[in-house]
């Protein structure tokens, strides 16, 4: 195991905010003389499952504490989903059915163990102890805050001046988080900038019971390919960690030249010092595409295994340096004899190649869509398309169709 002052290092690689960095020291310390794991709490919602190179954000650290020898522990919130998360929201965020919750829990564990190590996690689901709470339980736990105290998260604040019904049940929310981190005794507690008066409410709750106060890291919003808005999948902006190596390895690429060090920061495990002689090179003025490319490698290496790596790697190289059509490019699987260009664009639309149907007609109009190296107009959109057919789309996609 590292010194407590290496992991230090480590675990505030990136971080916004650390409350408070100097009880984490204590922590690490402790737990470095004892031989004891921390233990690490990220509490889900359960309400989006689609997991992102943004999400990844807070999965990546916690992976990296998991590699100091500490323990995770991942709280799906099925009880607290049934109320709804006020979070951010102007009104109320409508309760998920029991069925939708296990649903979409079982969608986010199949995600997160694609960075997280299996072994050193532990999942739990907040209705085992919640449920279980008595009336006077609850009680209890509502005598620990007061509705001023409420009223300073901001989406509530905004909701109560501008007169929009808030119901008594969400105040309860950040509440049933915070008994969340007294149940599993959490160490830490990461999340998203989003986050802050919830995981506060933690250290709060855990101190008013007497317990040892969790340290809260706060972890910034990544930003998109576009470089400007919070990385999205509505906003097409996103880099999935599911999507084919061919893909993320290529999406990699195209991520804004001065947010090259912030991606080795947030979406990556690189050591420290690593990103130290990144930075460094870049300041001597090393060839950008040199260093983009090894961020595109690391990254694709993190959901991918290191063949698939490769492919991709080829792929770009034959696709997007050479200009040629490459062999190995995306299959796009026509199920109808007469499939036309026109029926692809779901499936475009699904690999993360284009946004929406107009994109694609623009794009026509543009000269921006091939067939076999053939630039096609708007009226061969009901043109049938045959097994093998190459459709490329802009500079850099291509797409192989099979029937």
């Amino acid at each position: 195991m590292l010194t407590p002052n290496e992991q230090m290092r480590i675990i505030c690689k990136g971080v916004r905010q650390c409350v408070n960095e100097k009880e984490l020291l204590v922590k690490l310390e402790k737990s470095y003389k004892q031989e004891e794991p921390l233990i690490i709490k990220l509490g889900l919602d359960p309400s989006a499952p689609d997991i992102h190179l943004g999400h990844a954000v807070v999965l990546r650290k916690i992976r990296q504490m998991q590699e100091l020898g500490h323990q995770a522990v991942i709280i799906i919130g099925d009880f607290t989903g049934k109320i709804g998360d006020p979070t951010g929201k102007s009104k109320g965020r409508v309760a998920l059915s029991d069925e939708k919750v296990k649903e979409n829990a079982l969608t986010y564990c199949e995600q997160i163990f694609k960075i997280l190590d299996k072994e050193r996690t532990m999942v739990r689901f907040n209705s085992e102890w919640l449920s279980k709470l008595n009336f006077e339980d609850v009680m209890r736990l509502a005598a620990t805050s007061t509705v001023s105290r409420m009223l300073e998260r901001d989406d509530f604040q905004k909701r109560y001046k501008n007169g929009v019904p808030i119901g008594i049940h969400e105040f309860f929310y950040p509440l049933m988080q915070a008994y969340d981190s007294v149940e599993i005794k959490a160490d830490i507690e990461l999340g998203g900038t989003d986050q802050t008066f919830n995981i506060l409410m933690g250290r709060t709750l855990q101190k008013s019971m007497g317990y040892d106060q969790q340290i809260a890291l706060f972890m910034p919003i990544l930003e998109g390919l576009d470089g400007v808005a919070k990385m999205s999948k509505s906003l097409g902006n996103y880099i999935g960690v599911s999507e084919p190596a061919e893909i993320m390895f290529k999406k990699v690429m195209e991520v804004p030249d001065d947010l090259i060090i912030r991606y080795y920061e947030l979406a990556t495990d690189e050591h420290p010092d690593v990103i130290d002689r990144v930075k460094e090179e870049l300041s001597n003025g090393a060839n950008l595409r040199d260093i983009k490319f090894q961020l595109a490698k690391i990254i694709t290496g993190l959901y991918h295994e290191e063949e698939e790596v490769q492919n991709a790697v080829s792929y770009y190289d034959m696709a997007f340096s050479k200009k040629t059509i490459p062999d190995d490019i995306p299959i796009l699987l026509l199920d109808l004899e007469k499939d036309t260009v026109k029926d692809t664009i779901p499936g475009l639309i699904e690999l993360g190649y284009i946004k929406s149907k107009s994109e694609f007609i623009r794009l026509i109009r543009q000269s921006g869509i091939q067939i076999n190296g053939e630039k096609m107009n708007e009226e061969e959109m009901n043109s049938v398309l045959f097994n093998g057919d190459v459709i490329k789309i802009g500079k850099k996609r291509f797409v192989k169709i099979n029937k």
